[in-house]
């Protein structure tokens, strides 16, 4: 390992200059990644951000090489679960430029998420510059192939070596990148859903519209048993009714019904997709109605028979657009499309893909484009 240095290129953001320190890994293991064979969370590039809180605030961001990170048995969100994470992509451009998807909206996602767990917030500058820094220091990583990009995964937990029930007074915060293909197996084939009645998600006054660690792992369970009779996913109803359509395990839905682009409302259980931000403002600038507001399961049915249901998709940063094939709900069932993409996904996908490697012009001034060389 070469020893620590502090960077000599200095960002600026909001008119604060940040000095990074930064350790380079003395050997890289790129040349032991196949690109054309990535899974998906499964290869992490060389370097890794890392920030501590303690004594009321945060230190300086470092860059140091990816590996472990050691901590006791009685880490305390090991056994009270206060750890959140957001999660957001870099895309290839050219060898000069790297482009993010909507960086800032990310970030205070991913604020509202540490507030919601008392998890003292990374300010923007921090975690801009250090998000920045680490792109550039890891710039080969970014897959070149269309359809694929480097993830990254900032995240914060409570680290304090205590086993007791109340908020923490030590934090780790990281970023870490992996380059990845496809999320679902299936790729840009319709996945399949099911719902559930014996499992919910969320419920008011919950963690339901943050990215809470422990919500994903209490789905786990129902999302297991949907796998094995053969869907991808779970589609969540509300937990008072089960009733309303909600979200889907790893992201929003949305329904093209009669040229009508309907989604269920943010309301404190679903999570504020930042993709599925961007379909609502696309489709708003295509003059397409958009209509966030309860939809029921049954709604859905009804719109099936009548012939009205035209398609039904995901929206998520790790999928992009999912079109959805079948939904089954009790012994109902729904096809969409003759399980093919429909074409209003396949222009919406197009559209924020489009976007997002930098092939179509950006009005909405989304893209964050960082000069690496």
């Amino acid at each position: 390992m070469k020893t620590p240095y502090l960077s000599t290129h200095k960002l600026k953001l909001n008119s604060i200059v940040m000095k990074i320190k930064k350790t380079i890994a003395d050997k890289s293991r790129i040349s032991e990644i196949d690109f054309d064979n990535l899974e998906f969370g499964r290869q992490f590039s060389d370097h890794m951000v890392e920030m501590t809180w303690e004594n009321g605030s945060w230190s300086q961001p470092e860059i140091k090489p990816y590996g472990p990170i050691s901590f006791t048995p009685a880490l305390n969100a090991l056994h009270y679960g206060q750890a959140g994470f957001e999660g957001m992509k870099a895309f290839y451009y050219d060898e000069k430029t790297i482009h993010l998807f909507r960086p800032e909206d990310h970030q205070r996602r991913f604020e509202n998420t540490c507030k919601r767990l008392c998890i003292p917030p990374v300010d923007m500058n921090s975690f801009m510059t250090s998000l920045e820094e680490l792109i550039k220091t890891d710039s080969r990583w970014v897959p070149r192939k269309r359809g694929r990009a480097l993830y990254i995964r900032p995240f914060a937990f409570s680290s304090e070596e205590y086993i007791a029930a109340r908020v923490s007074g030590k934090y780790k915060f990281f970023i870490i990148t992996s380059p990845v293909a496809a999320y679902y197996k299936e790729g840009f084939n319709p996945v399949k859903l099911t719902t559930t009645f014996n499992y919910v998600r969320a419920v008011k006054g919950g963690t339901g519209a943050v990215k809470a660690a422990g919500n994903y792992g209490s789905s786990y369970y129902p999302a297991k048993k949907a796998q094995e009779e053969g869907y991808t996913q779970v589609l969540w109803l509300d937990a008072k009714e089960q009733t309303y359509i909600e979200e889907v395990g790893t992201m929003n839905i949305f329904f093209l019904i009669d040229g009508t682009l309907i989604t269920p409302p943010l309301g404190g259980t679903i999570l504020p997709g930042i993709t599925r931000k961007s379909v609502i403002a696309l489709a708003k600038s295509w003059d397409v109605p958009v209509e966030e507001r309860r939809i029921s399961i049954d709604e859905v049915f009804e719109e099936d028979d009548k012939g009205s249901l035209q398609e039904i998709f995901g929206a998520g940063t790790a999928a992009v657009i999912s079109p959805v094939g079948l939904i089954n709900h009790g012994d109902r069932q729904i096809k969409i499309a003759g399980d093919k993409i429909g074409p209003f996904a396949k222009k919406m996908y197009d559209a924020i893909t489009g976007l997002q490697y930098g092939e179509i012009d950006d009005p909405f001034e989304w893209v964050h484009k960082i000069h690496v060389s």
